[in-house]
């Protein structure tokens, strides 16, 4: 008998629809036509056990106690899922071929290779594992995923940095919060300070942008335009570009701070002659952005429709399991393989039908095209999120669900458009010994944008033409009174953006790198729960539209030292988990500096000024904390 072990039973029930029929639904399982068997986890049937499993005195939090780090690791039972895991582990002892179908990414590889370890099983019958990788649950993609199993062995490595970061988080979140829970109990505060290696760093994010505003002092600054005509009083203006005489006078970003030089400038170009000293003059074309990954859509659907990040999730798991319309919505990929263009007629013909676009949009769509985005070699266990080639029949999308499907069926049709097409102008205008710039663009052909909403480019003057050399006259000049403005406060769109492109907040050259090489803060799947755990844990708060640090967030931040509060520990460890799943580092080289650094962290702690938590609301430590006394295993 062969058993095909899935994550969930969504995905179970697709597999089987692809095997032969008739099939016979037991519990838990679903036996096929040639005696096969489908079974499923339903997530994490596994989860790591909790510190009083190791010893009993760790029902007691104490800083004596700290660090606890596991000699001997368990795993146990989840209690709700315990029956499934009863079931799977019968079905492994019976099964003389297993086929491992977990989610295509590294904790789908983990969750199911852990279920399999439970069992003690032959090193011949372990050497034979397949893998299975669906990102499609329609019963032609599974067909198709069927016909090209690899060995899971190819998928060790990533099995073994989905554990050391399983582990890695346990060690971190488990103690620190422990600690700095016992640090709060000083001060009088009984609730829960978690802290843990990725949402540490997003509240640090969010506390470090509301300080800024809040110690922001607006300060006047000032532009100079000159305004100017052509022999043929065609006229348009060009900015002042300071010399490098002018910087006692500017702040750190190049503005012009003293409004006498500003004065001074206006005044010596007026009524005098001018000339064009450089000229650049450009057609360039602009490519459709890639199909979406997780991230890109939720920052999207964050800015279109105000939506959160866990919501978006949801509702794709909901269009990916239920209604089968689009492909693994958990994807960091961005790339399609080669063979999917194949499918572009079929997809599109989806797309009419089931309402994701309109007749107009896919009419306009050129399959014959095939964009940057089909690349083989940039496609690893999983690719873009796109649609699939399922019409619907009865069933109908809610309006939640439609607004994400239409994005994601719209960025799906762009890779068949052209390119936006503009002309770019760059002219350098000397007048009097200053330097002015005038730069302009204007619309050719709209390409993909038509389909982004796009329209004629606002607020952007049109040059008229001109040739290096040529002599213009200055009308006037004018200065410009502005004011600085703080950063904005973070919303749902503006911290997915930061969580992804985390490196534009870090100093240091070599964790800029890495960061950059990385995909930031998290993983496409636990980004929005991380959001949502900080939510619940009244860290942070909705303003509105505006995410806001509590001020239970602000304490414990300033509480905690630099290399907790900050992204360049995550940094370092997702450097080492790629390189674990890339055969480049062991196991055990990446944890032994990881407890070292636990160590010092859990000693900052003992010693950090608590004193920070004593103006929070009190409240009673022995009720508040006895409920809350066991933070999940899983602390990101």
């Amino acid at each position: 008998m062969k058993l095909y072990i899935a994550e969930k039973p969504s995905l179970g029930r697709a597999i089987a629809d692809a095997l032969p029929k008739p099939h016979k639904k037991h519990d838990g399982y679903i036996e096929v036509a040639n005696g096969d068997c489908v079974s499923w986890c339903i997530g994490h049937l596994l989860e790591q056990a909790e510190p009083d499993d190791y010893n009993e005195q760790y029902k007691k939090w104490r800083f004596d106690d700290l660090p606890i780090i596991p000699q001997q690791w368990q795993l146990k039972a989840k209690p709700k899922t315990r029956k499934q895991l009863t079931v799977l582990k019968k079905l492994i002892k019976q099964a003389e071929q297993l086929v491992h179908a977990g989610d295509p990414d590294r904790e789908g590889q983990l969750l199911v290779d852990e279920v399999i370890e439970q069992v003690k099983l032959s090193q011949t019958k372990k050497q034979s594992i397949q893998r299975l990788l669906i990102s499609d649950l329609n019963v032609s993609a599974v067909k198709k995923s069927l016909q090209n199993v690899r060995s899971n062995r190819d998928f060790i490595p990533l099995s073994v940095s989905a554990l050391a970061r399983s582990r890695a988080d346990w060690l971190f979140g488990m103690n620190l919060t422990r600690a700095y829970t016992l640090a709060g109990q000083k001060a009088g505060f009984g609730n829960v300070l978690s802290v843990g290696r990725v949402q540490t760093p997003i509240l640090g994010l969010v506390v470090n942008r509301d300080n800024e505003i809040a110690n922001f002092i607006a300060k006047p600054f000032y532009e100079v335009f000159a305004h100017l005509s052509t022999e043929n009083k065609e006229t348009f203006s060009a900015k002042w570009q300071p010399s490098k005489a002018c910087e006692p006078y500017q702040d750190e970003e190049g503005r012009v701070l003293h409004r006498g030089l500003a004065e001074n400038v206006a005044s010596r170009i007026s009524n005098q002659p001018g000339e064009i000293t450089a000229l650049e003059q450009k057609q360039k074309k602009q490519q459709a952005p890639l199909p979406y990954n997780l991230s890109a859509l939720q920052i999207d659907a964050a800015k279109a429709f105000s939506m959160p990040a866990q919501k978006v999730l949801d509702i794709c798991q909901n269009l990916y399991e239920r209604h089968k319309l689009i492909t693994y919505p958990r994807s960091d990929n961005r790339y399609l393989p080669k063979d999917h263009h194949q499918e572009a007629a079929s997809i599109i013909k989806a797309i009419v039908i089931n309402g994701g676009q309109s007749d107009a949009n896919c009419q306009g769509a050129d399959i014959s095209k095939r964009g940057k985005c089909f690349n083989d070699s940039k496609v690893a266990a999983h690719h873009a999120i796109t649609p699939t080639a399922k019409q619907l029949k009865s069933v109908s999308l809610n309006a939640e669900e439609s607004k994400v499907y239409g994005l994601i069926c719209r960025h799906y049709l762009i890779q068949f458009y052209p390119d936006y097409i503009y002309n770019e102008t760059k002219a350098e205008i000397t007048i009097n010994g200053g330097v002015f710039k005038a730069n302009a663009k204007q619309d050719v052909s709209l390409g993909f944008k038509v389909l982004m909403g796009k329209t004629a480019l606002k607020d952007e003057q049109i040059l008229p033409p001109l040739r290096k050399g040529q002599k213009l006259h200055c009308e006037r000049g004018e200065v410009i009174d502005k004011m600085t403005s703080p950063p904005a406060h973070f919303n749902d769109a503006t911290l997915l953006g930061a969580m992804t492109g985390i490196s534009r907040y870090v100093k240091d050259p070599e964790i800029k790198k890495i960061l950059k090489e990385t995909d930031g803060l998290g993983t496409e799947a636990t980004r929005a729960g991380i959001l949502e755990l900080l939510f619940k844990r009244q860290f942070l708060k909705r303003q509105g539209k505006l995410i806001l640090a509590t001020d239970t967030g602000k304490a414990l931040i300033s509480a905690l030292p630099h290399g907790l509060a900050s992204p360049d520990l995550t940094a370092k460890w997702e450097a080492s988990l790629s390189n674990i799943a890339e055969q480049q580092m062991s196991y055990q080289q990446f944890l032994n500096p990881l407890l070292a650094d636990l160590v010092g962290f859990v000693e900052l702690a003992k010693n950090c000024n608590s004193n920070v938590f004593a103006q929070l609301p009190k409240t009673s430590p022995k009720r508040r904390f006895k409920r809350k006394a066991k933070p999940k295993a899983k602390t990101a």
